[in-house]
């Protein structure tokens, strides 16, 4: 962490004027002197979003699933917060993790700029249809959409961690067997070089067509849930287009910064974000983002396959359970 801090000044400058004005919060301000959830007042929460938002980014960067797909679980199963709000403040928290991290991954030549053209479209164009059903879901149909809303989130982490179970562990450099004619009109291929093996890695994409239509499904999904477009990104390029493992997490991150930033102005439109809620994890993801990426340039991103899954599972059972209770009207007592 030293050597991280010595080589990226700008981090050491933002970490300390970051202290500095939680300090100064802590003891001038005057907002927050009442608790606001159980014991913690209002300055506490903030500090503690800014903490947790921190590790969150730099698990998320790491794995190139970006940070709402942790926050935004998390928060619609263990709090009762509006579901919109949580979904819009998800996707600033995917947004940042991704934009911090865009320029050490391009530095590093670890980002795949021709990729990220080719998913940029659909992924942006499938988060604003996602985002647009959200509003109109919750404006019809109220609690009830909302208990859809965390079903369907359950179900769907089930299914990212499959992706992520069944996905092999011989992921990181994927051979394909076959020359995908379109990713060769396109010229998706690359190299980078892989400082754990101390060599140039090559690759090219593969499944092109395919994998235009999932970046559409997943920009659609992660604007409707406020996941960000992260989660599936990864898989779709690694296990789909046979990109290897690092280059789809950082390409991800960089598809992250654009897919979110169009997919969250529909919630801006209607209201759902709120600056004071959204500011610290904001701020936490920009800190979590810088160090994420210059880690990753460094492991094996392998291993947090199993932290990820981990989270995931635990995660969606909360969800689905709420999501029965909203539904049908019982209480299930599960953790």
């Amino acid at each position: 962490m030293v050597q991280l801090l010595r080589k990226v000044p700008e981090l050491t400058i933002l970490i300390a004027v970051t202290i500095i004005a939680y300090i100064v919060i802590e003891f001038a301000a005057k907002v927050g002197t009442e608790p606001a959830i159980g014991a913690f007042s209002s300055i506490d929460l903030i500090i503690i979003s800014f903490v947790i938002s921190t590790a969150i980014a730099i698990i998320a960067v790491i794995a190139g699933v970006g940070g709402g797909v942790i926050f935004t679980p998390i928060m619609l199963a263990f709090t009762s917060i509006d579901t919109l709000i949580i979904r819009s403040t998800g996707l600033v928290v995917a947004m940042f993790s991704g934009l911090v991290s865009t320029g050490p991954f391009m530095r590093k030549g670890l980002a795949d700029v021709k990729l990220v053209f080719f998913g940029a479209v659909p992924i942006i164009v499938g988060g604003l249809g996602g985002a647009f059903s959200a509003i109109i879901l919750s404006s019809y149909m109220g609690a009830a959409g909302d208990a859809i809303v965390r079903l369907l989130l359950g179900v769907t982490l089930v299914l990212i961690a499959l992706l992520f179970i069944f996905g092999g562990s011989n992921t990181e450099y994927p051979r394909p067997r076959k020359i995908d004619a379109l990713g060769q009109r396109l010229r998706l291929r690359n190299t980078y070089w892989e400082e754990s093996l101390h060599e140039r890695i090559r690759y090219r994409a593969v499944n092109v067509t395919l994998g235009g239509f999932l970046f559409f499904a997943v920009g659609f999904t992660g604007g409707f849930f406020g996941l960000g477009g992260g989660w599936a990104v990864v898989p779709v390029l690694n296990l789909v287009m046979a990109v290897p493992l690092k280059v789809s997490a950082a390409s991800s991150g960089v598809l992250l910064a654009m897919g979110n930033a169009a997919a969250i102005w529909p919630y801006i439109t209607v209201g759902a974000l709120i600056g004071v809620v959204a500011a610290p994890w904001m701020l936490g993801q920009v800190i979590g983002g810088i160090i994420g990426a210059h880690i990753l340039a460094s492991i094996k991103a392998g291993f947090v396959r199993n932290l990820l899954i981990a989270l995931l599972l635990l995660t969606s059972v909360k969800l689905i359970s709420r999501g029965l209770e909203g539904l049908l009207g019982i209480d299930i007592p599960i953790f």
